[in-house]
């Protein structure tokens, strides 16, 4: 099974871009997991209550967090 991630927005890539290469890293481990992985660890992949399939993705690296908020699309 495989989630198809999509940006919206350039925000995403160029932040990305501008991280240094092992925040880098982490962003893609993080992101494959959410990719392919069935159950994702709730520390990196998380519900927000009260919202219609609205979820937070979690980066952490080192003593720095970072957030990206996405939307999940039924699978047909």
């Amino acid at each position: 099974m495989a989630r198809e991630i999509i940006f919206f927005g350039g925000n995403v890539v160029e932040f990305y871009k501008s991280q240094d290469s092992k925040v880098q890293l982490k962003i893609e481990y993080v992101l494959d997991l959410v990719r392919f992985e069935r159950q994702v660890p709730i520390k990196f992949f998380k519900k927000l209550e009260s919202t219609n399939g609205i979820y937070e993705v979690r980066i952490f690296h080192h003593k720095k967090a970072f957030e990206f908020f996405v939307s999940m699309m039924k699978e047909h």
